[in-house]
């Protein structure tokens, strides 16, 4: 008989009994944690436990079974004769792992040195009706960790913890802004016109309203509007989505931190993120350097910071204007073998020669700097020289993880930034920006000169927590659909 059918049948019979498989509450006095780390308070007391059964060793009338709560493992003892005999064979016949128990009985050591409670009565809280995986040695297909993330938590306890550190990470930016008196707030998801990125949204339509709404791809136009309505300090820690492909870098739905601070430029927003950056590694791991991989990533400030015309063309031995003539890049591009999947503008080659030729080379935090114009629509000129924009980017081991600008705050220039977008998506290019008039309109009452930044939550929690996938700091990844067996 399978494992499931037995369990079946076994919650039938208590059922039967009168037993309720599936109860309420339990009335737990501490957590396995908590037992460990007050062993001598707590030895020779009552206590009451609770958690997942993850082991049973059975020894005719005295047993060992391993339960796990948030917090950890504890080992329980069950004999016969604490619970009595009829109490010790319904737990030997209906206690099995996976199931949730409660445990009342009193902590002591074993002989081996492992704390433990003696238990002087045992409850079933919970009926597992499917076994563990593979008799809990823990789940190595990617696939059915992705797509089952509870059985990768029940399988793969340290997977807790890299979840447990993003949380952490969250919070300690949300400290730090807070300490320097920003204001976090909220945008709308919802959005009639998607902006803020250069990225294809996703459609979809409301029937009361009958008109067609986007996912939004960045908070970055609404957050200014609250710029221009008076807030000088703001942040969002924001879900985007983008309906681009799946990578190890790139999941269809992320999370960002977004910040505007009134009356900055780029050159202060550097500073700002190389503390705020730094500051929640030193705050999380106690020093400013991380292992990652084979690697030491260290994060003491500042950070090392290049032009991009400068890095760009060491990495390319080209001059950067040569670039300018498309049928020159693409030349390039074929040279190289570099591939082009999105329309053959300038920017757009640009980008993927610095992707492939440039960022993957850096490992410490590295600030590159004066981004070419095409490139950075939403950005102010350069005061000496208006080819480029005051936009920065910060890489680590060769994931881009912020992005800045000193804000273009000039309604006519945006204007027309926006008009030139609106002409690169109507030859095709489907990730150039949206024009938003209301947004123009709201430029025109006049916005204070702003820095602004993004940071990339899930690609830096990839860093700190030396993964080498944005999958594995996602709780539940975007995957291909799949016919279940």
């Amino acid at each position: 008989m399978e494992e499931r059918e037995i369990r079946l049948q076994k919650l039938k019979e208590l059922k039967e009994k009168g037993y309720n498989p599936f109860e309420y509450r339990f009335d737990r006095t501490h957590t396995s944690i908590e037992i460990k780390k007050s062993f001598n308070e707590l030895e020779g007391k009552e206590v009451k436990v609770s958690g997942r059964v993850i082991s049973e060793r059975f020894h005719g009338k005295a047993s060992f079974i391993t339960i796990r709560d948030f917090t950890g493992n504890l080992q329980i003892y069950v004999s016969i004769n604490n619970l009595g005999e009829e109490n010790y064979e319904f737990f030997k016949k209906f206690i099995d792992t996976g199931d949730f128990v409660g445990v009342t009985g009193t902590v002591f050591k074993t002989h081996t040195g492992e704390i433990t409670v003696d238990a002087k009565k045992l409850s079933l809280l919970t009926k597992s009706l499917s076994p563990l995986p593979e008799k809990y040695h823990g789940i190595k297909d990617v696939e059915v960790r992705y797509r089952k993330r509870y059985l990768d938590l029940i399988a793969n306890p340290d997977v807790i913890n890299i979840f447990v550190k993003r949380s952490l990470i969250i919070k300690t930016i949300r400290d730090y802004l807070n300490s320097l008196g920003f204001i976090e707030v909220e945008t709308p998801m919802l959005q009639p016109i998607p902006g803020g990125a250069t990225a294809k949204p996703f459609i979809t339509f409301h029937n009361a309203l009958n008109q067609n709404l986007y996912l939004r791809i960045a908070p970055e136009l609404y957050l200014k509007r609250l710029i221009v309505g008076g807030f000088e300090k703001v942040y969002e820690i924001n879900r985007n989505f983008r309906n681009e492909g799946i990578s190890t870098i790139h999941n269809p739905e992320f999370t960002m931190l977004e910040l505007y601070l009134a009356y900055a430029d780029y050159k202060e927003i550097m500073v700002l993120t190389e503390n705020l950056l730094s500051s929640v590694v030193f705050s999380i791991n106690n020093s400013y350097v991380i292992k990652n991989g084979e690697d030491e990533i260290n994060f003491e400030p500042p950070f090392k910071r290049i032009s991009f015309k400068e890095i760009f063309e060491e990495k390319t031995k080209e001059n950067f204007d040569r670039f300018r003539d498309i049928g020159f890049a693409l030349d390039f591009l074929k040279k190289e073998n570099i591939e082009l999947t999105r329309k053959p503008t300038f920017k757009n080659v640009i980008d993927e020669i610095f992707k492939e030729k440039v960022e993957k080379d850096f490992l410490n935090p590295t600030i590159v700097y004066d981004f070419p114009i095409e490139m950075s629509p939403l950005a102010k000129k350069k005061r000496d020289d208006e080819k480029w924009v005051e936009r920065f980017e910060i890489f680590i081991k060769g994931i881009e993880i912020a992005n800045a600008f000193s804000e273009l705050n000039d309604p006519l220039d945006q204007k027309e930034r926006f008009l030139s977008e609106v002409k690169e998506k109507e030859k095709g290019d489907e990730e150039s920006h949206y024009f938003d008039s209301d947004y123009i309109e709201a430029l025109e009452y006049g916005m204070p000169p702003t820095g602004g930044l993004g940071i990339g939550i899930d690609r830096f929690t990839m860093i700190l927590t030396d993964k080498d996938s944005i999958r594995e700091v996602i709780l539940f990844p975007q995957l291909r659909s799949k016919e279940e067996d």
